[in-house]
Parts: structure tokens; sequence; C-alpha cells
């Protein structure tokens, strides 16, 4: 049956995507922007093919194919719909669209039937059902009976296949429709992840979870930032992109292969799991893997940063970056290592000293294959991107091929200013028989010791690094660092915060280890993000405070009558008294900005170990929630919100006050 359905009034079509739900294929709306982008696309130019960039940019859909393809990271390419005509089974909860050949169908029968007002006629689809227009609000659908079964007993009237609602427009389909999101972007934010393929509790990918994020953030840019106008730049958004690594650690390298030859085959789904998460905290601290990882951060982030230059050519924005648990390190390790400045002047200076890659190759031996390379215009740019079937194709032996592969890649890394090229040994490479390197390590101008590899730069100076539930201040003091210089900050960024749950059992502080003082000073609690503290806490800081200035009363009466100075007591309970009324969201601000806590230079004076308000229900068994403790970042509000102010801050804009003061009961839990 057909609901909502009047006169053949102009209904404009909806562009849908598919999503794989399990064995069924789900169809999601596009926003109404996108939908309004793809229909004019598709008006204008029915036939030539057409790319339309949606959903900020981040895919591109093909009008001609109809398919949708992710840009930045690996995504099997998905289906697109041009919808008109919706159905929904007796026993579904949400319409789905019809096929754009059954939905033409559909819509010429129906034209026809208002035109001519003849009813009571059926419309046989191309997969055999049948659609029956009664009348212009009265329209049913029929499956096809399944073949009946000689094994089987005939099917109970219950049994029957019930006819399906169908929906003319989008208006009649009731879906919920994205509004979309502005184009333009205010700063660019890369999210790095930590161990293992999945990233919460539910097995979610690291771009399932960065798009959660992204959409967190994008709704308290909307309730939170106040759009006055009288800026020089117009609020628009934030954007996070994702950086994986796991995949080319344990696919390209075949340590998968090489572990699972040792690995017991008892309790072998746990074993599995080990191998997929747990081991790559021991990956990471091993030299030749350590490289692995950092190499495809690296460039997976300058890949990623040069796509969007190129999809944002108007972007002006700070681009900054984040790491969950393991992912923070990663980042920490590469930030410590990046060369500022001044460095990177001297660098290049150097550079006209050293030799070419021709000449390293001629001095190598390699005269005759160089012969081949110039007669197929491959110089040394070129040279850089070809990779062992390259240079087979060529026509190149493999042990010269082996040797000019690896000649490049040191060559490289002398360029870059990296780790001195390692010595050849009887003509093959160092790195396959120094076993030094194995468990060479070096430390920095701070005492960090760190793997002994080649960090690469990046291409940006980021305006700030968020670590999330990050495990740095352990592995620097498991790698012998008693402290960090107060005077220490990360080369190119300025700012850095660590952002961590209080049940987090991966997370650590890193204050303590910048002032030792700070081991008896609690972090900065992170404000609720709709305003204040949650109940649970403000009752008990409010126990806390009435317990302290009882206390505090007994005292004074005591000093009192023991005739000392009571002025020297009074000052405390005020102090008290004015705390208990401080409205959060101030606290917040001051204990940031406090100057007489020496922190260092690391965030540029500021206090930088935040704290996330626990929910009531964690209080009951911190133990129970510890793991989901760990995972919570990717949807938590507040953190979003942190993330939000601090980038933000520069350009000085107001979050709307009426959200952040208010009261703890309309903050909820």
């Amino acid at each position: 049956m057909m609901s909502g359905l009047g006169d053949a009034e102009s209904v404009r079509p909806h562009w849908f995507h598919s999503q794989p739900a399990g064995d069924k294929e789900t169809w999601l709306p596009f926003s109404y922007e996108d939908s309004h982008k793809l229909e004019e696309a598709h008006s204008e130019s029915e036939e030539a093919e057409v790319v339309v960039a949606v959903e900020g940019r981040r895919y591109d859909v093909s009008l001609r194919e109809r398919m949708r393809r992710a840009v930045y990271w690996d995504e099997p390419p998905s289906h697109v719909r041009r919808c008109l005509w919706f159905y929904k089974g007796n026993k579904e909860c949400s319409y789905s669209p019809y096929a754009e050949e059954t939905s033409q169908l559909l819509e010429e029968a129906y034209l026809d039937s208002v035109a001519r007002n003849v009813w009571k006629k059926k419309v046989v689809l191309p997969t055999g059902e049948t659609v029956f227009l009664q009348s212009p609000k009265v329209i049913t659908q029929l499956a096809v009976a399944p073949a009946p079964d000689k094994d089987k007993p005939p099917a109970s009237p219950s049994e029957t296949i019930q006819p399906r609602t169908l929906g003319r427009g989008l208006e009649n389909a009731q879906m919920d429709v994205p509004e979309g999101e502005p184009e333009t972007v205010d700063h660019l934010v890369f999210m790095v992840h930590g161990i293992g393929p999945a990233c919460d509790l539910r097995l979610r990918t690291l771009v399932q979870c960065v798009n959660d994020f992204r959409t967190v953030s994008l709704g308290l840019v909307n309730s939170h930032i106040r759009e006055t106008g009288a800026g020089p730049r117009r609020i628009n958004r934030v954007e996070f992109l994702p950086v994986s690594w796991h995949d080319v650690l344990h696919s390209d390298t075949g340590v998968d292969k090489d572990i699972e030859k040792i690995t017991l085959p008892s309790i072998s789904l746990l074993r599995k799991f080990g191998n997929e998460t747990i081991l790559d905290v021991f990956f990471y601290n091993s030299p030749k893997y350590c490289q692995v990882i950092i190499d495809t951060v690296a460039n997976e982030i300058n890949r990623i940063h040069s796509l969007f230059l190129h999809r944002h050519p108007n972007f002006t924005g700070e681009v900054s970056l984040a790491g969950h648990s393991l992912g923070s390190l990663i980042l920490f390790d590469l930030l410590t290592n990046q060369k500022a400045d001044t460095d990177t002047e001297h660098m290049e200076e150097e550079e006209g000293e050293k030799e070419s890659l021709e000449e390293v190759l001629r001095e190598k031996g390699l005269e005759p294959h160089l012969l081949t390379l110039h007669r197929e215009q491959v110089d040394a740019e070129a040279l850089l991107l070809c990779s062992d079937g390259d240079l087979k194709e060529l026509g190149i032996p493999l042990g010269p091929r082996r040797k000019i592969l690896d000649l490049v890649k040191r060559w490289k890394r002398s360029r870059e200013g990296g780790s001195q090229v390692q010595p050849l040994v009887n003509g093959h490479a160092a790195q396959e028989t120094h076993q030094h390197t194995m468990f060479s390590y070096q430390s920095s101008s701070v005492g960090i010791g760190q793997v002994s590899v080649n960090y690469p730069q990046l291409s940006f100076s980021p305006q700030a690094f968020f670590a999330l539930g990050s495990p740095i201040g352990m592995f620097l003091t498991v790698r012998g660092l008693k402290r960090i210089q107060p005077s220490y900050c990360l080369p190119t960024c300025n700012s850095f915060y660590n952002i961590y749950h209080p049940y987090d059992p991966v997370a650590y502080r890193i204050e303590p280890l910048v002032a030792p003082e700070a081991v008896d000073m609690p972090p900065v609690q992170m404000p609720h993000y709709k305003g204040r503290k949650r109940m649970h806490l403000e009752l008990r800081d409010g126990i806390t405070r009435v317990s302290s200035e009882v206390l505090g009363s007994l005292r004074t009466v005591w000093q009192v009558v023991s005739q000392v100075a009571p002025n020297s007591v009074l000052p405390l309970v005020g102090q008290g008294s004015e705390a208990a009324i401080q409205d959060d969201s101030e606290y917040y601000v001051i204990e940031a900005q406090r100057k007489d806590v020496a922190v260092g230079m690391l965030n540029g004076g500021r206090r930088f170990d935040y704290v996330l308000q626990e929910k009531p229900f964690e209080v009951v068994n911190q133990y129970l929630f510890a793991i989901q403790s760990h995972l919570c970042y990717w949807e938590s509000e507040d953190t979003a919100l942190l993330i939000l102010k601090e980038l933000y801050a520069q350009q000085k804009v107001p979050f709307r006050p009426s959200l952040l003061h208010q009261t703890s009961a309309e903050g909820g839990m």
C-alpha cells in the first residue's frame, strides 16, 4: 500500500549510496547538499563522464559508473543510485530505494495513470514482482512466491508473503537525511590509530571511528561555537582524516607469515588476536619494523596532506596531529626528530656538497645499467619511484636490481639529512648482516632513548599534537628517561595535550616527568560538553568541601580560644567557598593557564595533562570499564570539544556561554 500520495506533483529524486551490512547491502542517503550537486550534474550532462566530489570532498562519485570511491584511504567502491520510489516490508523498520530501472518504470506507470485517470492496473517489475495501481493513494506490491518444495508441507495462510508499502519521493520514505557540512575547512587534523586493525569494542575500522569523531565535532561546532560574523573568518568545520599503518606492517612485510610458522595451534583465536594487536608494541621496538611503521605514518601524512591541499586549494588553516594509544607514541617520536627551520636551512646548504645519485651508482660498478636507464629516460627522480618489478621489466638482473634499489634508498636518506649511509659488506647491503643495528638505540638532546631508525620529515609544522589514551610517559620511563628538561619542546610543534580517561589502563601522565612536584598536583579536569561537572562528581566535591569547611570552622574556634590571630585561617575558609562556586569552565581555563605551576615548554608553558570526567555508571566498577575507557575517545564529546577549543583558540572564537554555564542537572550524567 502506498501512503501520502496525491496528484502527480513534481518530486525531486534523491541520491543514495550502498553500505555493506553483513550479508546484506543497505542504502544510505547523501546529504541534501550533496544530492543537490549530484542531481544538477546529472541534469547538465547525462551522457558524458562527470565526477562529483561529495561528503566534504572525501569521496568522488562517478555518475556514468554510478560508483562512489574514497579519496584519501583504501576502501571498496560502493554503488550509487538516483532514487525516486521506495519500499518497506511488513517487518522492516526503514524504507529502501528501488533500482533506477524499477523506479523509472513505476514513475512512468504512475504518471500515465494520473494523466489518464485509469487505475486498477498491474505493473510487472523486472524482478517478477507485481505492483497493483489501485488508486492514487492505494498502491500495493506482492512478492513472487517461492516455488513449492516437495519435501515440505505447503505454507499456512499466516505465512503468506505480506505486501510492501511504497513511497514516492523522499518525503514519503520517512528517512533521516544529513544536512551536510561546509565546504571550507578551518583546520585539518590527522588521526593515527594504535595497536590492532580495530579501534573500538565494536571492532570498527579506523575510518569508521574517525567518521564518528568528525560527526561529533561537527555537531559541537554547530552547537557551541558562536558565528558572530565580526571576525575576519567565518567558522566552518574541522576536517579529521585517518592515517593507518597496521595493514602495511602486517601485509607488505610478510611478518604475519613468519609469526604464523612459530605460533602454537592451541587457543588459536586468542593467539591470533595477540599476533594482530599486542605484537604491534614489540614490532615498534624492533628497528626493522619500527622503520616500516615510522615511514608508513610519515609518508601517509605527507601524501594525504598534499592531496588535501590539491582538493582544497584555498585552505589557509593550520594542521594538527592526534594519536591514540601506540599511535600517540609514534607521533611523539616522529615529532621529537623533526628538524627546525634553522636545521632545515643548514641541511639544504650541505646538499650541494653531496654526490648525485648517478655518481653513487657509477662508483659501485653499475654504469652499464645506467645506459639502460638513460635509454628509457629514467632520471634520478623517476628512479626514486621505481620498484623491483619496474627494473625487472627493463631487463636488469636480480643482483644489480637489489644493489640499485638499496643504493637509491640510502642515497635518499642521506639527502634527507637522516642517518649516515650504512657501509656495504661483500657487495650486499649491510642491513642484512650487521647485528648491532637490530638492538641499537639513540638518545636525543633531552635523553629520550629511541629506536635508531631514520625519522622522515613532515611537509608542515603542526599547530598542536593531541595524545589520546597515551603510554608516552611509560615508554619514556622504560627507555631510561628520568626527567624531561623544562626548556624542551617539540622542534616544530608548540602545543601538546595528553588527554586520558581516569580508568584507562594504557594511559600515563607526563607532567611529573617535567615537574616532579606535579605528582601531587591533579591533572586539569576537562569540562563536560554540556557544561560544568557531572552530578556525581559535584556531589563528591560538595561532600569534601563541606567536610573541609566544618573542619576549618572547628580549627578557627580552637585558634580563637587559644588567642591566636584568626585572620591567618579565615582566608583559607574564604578561598574554599570561592572555589566552591567557581564555574567549571572557568576552572578549566584558569588551571590550564596557571603561572605558578612550572610544567615546562611542551605546551608553551601551559599545563598539558587533561583528564576526562568518568560517567556515573563507570564509578560502580572501575575494572569492568577499563578496556572500554581506553577506547572511549572516538565517541567522546568532551575530547572533541577540548580539541575544538584549542584549535580555534588562536582565532579567539567564543563558545556559547549558555551551554558552557548550564547547571549540573542540565549537564546531566
